[in-house]
């Protein structure tokens, strides 16, 4: 792990993860795009963000996946700063550290998650006062993603995703996350789902986006069992079409003792929830014997959302 120091100043802030319970993507439109139905739940994956003001804006990677970080202005906590900052006519530079433990182009909203907390941490490092609902407007000209890791827990999105509605839930799941080599392109997996559409010729029967009722009743109920079953992804046979190697992965993880195996998102991280914490445990252990992938993550869920966890005292 790379360390970094917090700069003296400092406003520090926690924000989770997330995976896709269920998204369903509904026809192409004309513009190209799709509407979705998507359930998300935050798991205890995080990243912190810590900003201060600066002589010039730069970017400082810490932990897990620091190597990873890009420092540039592409930076999605960078271009989260430098919006509120021109919304707000604040004229000032931030460096902005960043402790990287989600991980990074794997279908988590790790970089979306960066973004909300950089938003909350410019909030409350300038004293502007916003509401929730007005850092989730800024959240979502940022990309589809950025609302969700505001408010946490779980929550359906419409649209692009990006309009939340509260989810009723109870009881935590236990999630085991199998962590790729190589990332899957969100508009290359999305493009070859509508390849695998037009070529079987379902393109034109493709339903309106809806999440299911049973995930719903699943969610409710707390039942990890139904939740499993009702795990579903439009976006996996195109995930799957692109990279075979993620359902010999997710066959495995089911045969080991998995509830359900999903992909998240777009990719290429592979969800797989289980029973218990303990048996998370046996499944790590397992799809780490067989060598299937890279890395293994183990978390709950659902979490807070995004969340100051230190500020300088006024």
């Amino acid at each position: 792990m790379t360390v970094a120091p917090t700069l003296p100043g400092a406003v520090t802030v926690r924000a989770p993860a997330k995976v896709n319970l269920e998204l369903r993507v509904g026809p192409r439109r004309p513009d190209g795009f799709h509407d979705l139905a998507t359930v998300f739940q935050a798991v205890s994956l995080h990243d912190e963000i810590s900003v201060t003001r600066w002589d010039d804006w730069q970017v400082v990677p810490a932990g897990t996946y620091a190597a990873l970080i890009p420092t540039d202005g592409d930076n999605l906590a960078v271009r989260a700063a430098k919006l509120i900052a021109e919304q707000w006519d604040v004229d000032e530079k931030l460096s902005i550290r960043i402790d990287k433990d989600i991980p990074v182009a794997g279908g988590m909203a790790g970089g979306s998650a960066d973004a909300a907390a950089a938003l909350l941490a410019c909030d409350q490092l300038w004293g502007l006062g916003l509401m929730r609902d007005e850092l989730a407007e800024l959240a979502a000209t940022l990309g589809s993603d950025v609302p969700f890791p505001l408010t946490g827990g779980n929550a359906m999105g419409s649209g692009r995703g990006d309009q939340l509605a509260p989810v009723l839930a109870r009881g935590t799941f236990h999630w085991v996350f199998a962590i790729s080599d190589v990332g899957l392109s969100t508009p290359a997996v999305y493009a070859e789902c509508d390849r695998l559409r037009d070529l079987t010729g379902s393109a034109t029967d493709v339903p309106e986006a809806q999440v299911s009722a049973e995930l719903m009743g699943a969610l409710r109920s707390g039942d990890p069992v139904a939740l499993g079953a009702a795990l579903h992804n439009d976006l996996e046979p195109a995930a799957f079409s692109l990279r075979p190697d993620l359902e010999e992965l997710r066959d495995a993880g089911v045969e080991f003792g998995a509830l359900g195996g999903i992909v998240s998102g777009s990719g290429p991280t592979v969800a797989f929830l289980t029973e218990s914490h303990e048996a998370s445990l046996d499944l790590s252990v397992s799809l780490a014997a067989a060598d299937l992938c890279r890395d293994l993550r183990r978390a709950k869920g659902p979490v807070h959302g995004a969340h100051v966890v230190s500020a300088p005292r006024t």
